[in-house]
């Protein structure tokens, strides 16, 4: 407790909350053999990087209109949603992955942008970059906003950018960052001319589209509608059985398959898609600059559209959006409210990566743990706010009830599970899908539609 007094700078409060997640986190080793006892305890060693980067994360929210009581502060609030994360949790420390440190880096990096320590928040982005590529999703805000409020020093009273404040010395700055990074951690590779075995494995075109099971993303439900298209031409007779090939998305084996009879999707056409969805955000954070917010946003929805419309999606690339959503969701009700769809279908989403008995228990559970926090302690962040879902998406999220029942309960009591034994994992995947794109769409439309933040610029 003591250490970690010193890390968050003697927030009694805060050092309970990490303790006590990574209590649970070892009570989350399934054995004890020396591999597992290795494996599960470096994991939480390097959470330690992410419990100070949340902490940093918490000084950047404004606390003036805090209530009295702890549990119902904005930065309470924050550091439970982020440090008690079921996504997180369960990736990993049950399905197993080292994700911690490097959310850890991203909140860092955002965080010193928020203080205005932009080139410490640059060289934290370039070194997670070489960490896990996945994280180029988010370059594009990144650097249009460093660009923008870092590279030009001062604003017009009207917002638009004075060209003249351009400053060369501090884009060179930023360019020895990225060069110097990309330097060590490529330049071994270089020298043994193994770059081509790096990018070959870096963007791994052959393994199809989608994972076995399917992202919930645009491409699930155009997979979904290729199959409802594909077995009403059957039923029809306007499709020759013989030339369909059988069960090739739904196989569960990652690889390249055609589509029916939708028009099959190339790795230019999910790259073209995905440029498309992310420069209206862009545009917005160049030509409507809302400052770090802004930026927060943009990182947000680049890092959906890229979940949205890219190739070869993993689910677990949800939690890319939805641990930086957590920082808006204390600011502003109707960002809590996108922040709970988008964040409730995505955990569940990420449910197959659990497919044991024993395990069943334990996500449900956890999984309503968060869940009732998050929306009973935004609720009374935001008490003087309307309620933040309408009836169709109260319908929508209860849902999510009814599907787990018949797919963990009543599915595999059917005869249905040995000729469809993918189904479940389609239904999942596809009524997930509904729920994301339905939070993307509804965070987009909040960020074109807000107005810009007119500041003359100091630096």
């Amino acid at each position: 407790m003591a250490a970690l007094r010193v890390v968050t700078g003697g927030d009694h409060w805060f050092s309970a909350l990490a303790l006590g997640v990574t209590f649970l986190k070892c009570l989350l080793i399934p054995t004890y053999s020396r591999t597992l006892l290795f494996q599960r305890f470096s994991v939480i060693f390097t959470d330690a990087l992410f419990v100070y980067a949340v902490h940093e994360c918490c000084k950047c929210i404004d606390g003036k209109k805090a209530s009295k009581e702890v549990t119902e502060k904005p930065k309470f609030i924050l550091s439970v949603l982020l440090l008690w994360n079921f996504g997180l949790l369960i990736v990993d420390h049950i399905h197993f992955q080292y994700n911690g440190f490097l959310f850890g880096l991203m909140l860092l990096s955002i965080a010193r942008l928020f203080q205005k320590r932009h080139l410490e928040g640059a060289f934290l982005f370039a070194v997670l970059l070489h960490f896990k590529h996945i994280y180029l999703y988010v370059a594009p805000a990144y650097g249009i906003y460093l660009l923008r409020s870092f590279c030009f020093t001062a604003n017009k009273p009207d917002g638009s950018i004075r060209w003249n404040s351009f400053s060369f010395v501090r884009v060179t700055s930023l360019v020895l960052i990225v060069f110097l990074v990309s330097a060590l951690s490529l330049g071994p590779f270089l020298a043994l001319n193994q770059l081509p075995q790096i990018f070959s494995r870096l963007f791994p075109f052959k393994r199809g589209l989608c994972h076995a099971y399917w992202a919930p993303n645009f491409w699930a439900l155009y997979n979904a509608l290729d199959k409802v298209l594909s077995v009403i031409g059957l039923q029809l007779k306007l499709l020759d059985p013989k030339k369909i090939p059988k069960a090739s998305m739904t196989s569960g084996l990652v690889q390249q398959f055609q589509h029916t009879v939708l028009p099959s999707v190339t790795p230019l056409a999910t790259l073209i898609c995905t440029l498309i969805a992310i420069v209206p955000s862009i545009l917005c954070l160049w030509f409507k600059p809302q400052g770090p917010r802004g930026f927060l946003r943009s990182v947000i929805l680049c890092a959906l559209s890229s979940f949205m419309f890219g190739w070869h999606v993993h689910e677990k690339a949800i939690l890319l959006a939805i641990l930086p959503m957590s920082l808006l969701s204390v600011g502003k009700a109707g960002d809590a409210s996108i922040f709970l769809i988008l964040t409730t279908t995505g955990h569940y989403s990420l449910f197959p990566l659990l497919f044991t008995t024993p395990e069943l228990p334990i996500k449900i559970l956890l999984m309503l743990s968060f869940t009732i926090y998050s929306v009973s302690s935004l609720k009374t962040l935001f008490r003087k706010e309307k309620p933040f879902f309408n009836w169709m998406e109260t319908f929508y999220l209860l849902g999510l009830g009814p599907l787990e029942v018949c797919c963990e309960l009543v599915f595999p009591f059917t005869s249905w599970k040995l000729k469809y034994p993918f189904l479940p994992l389609l239904l999942t995947s596809v009524y997930c899908a509904v729920g994301i794109t339905y939070a993307w769409f509804k965070l987009y439309l909040s960020v074109l539609t807000d107005p810009p933040v007119y500041k003359t610029k100091k630096q």
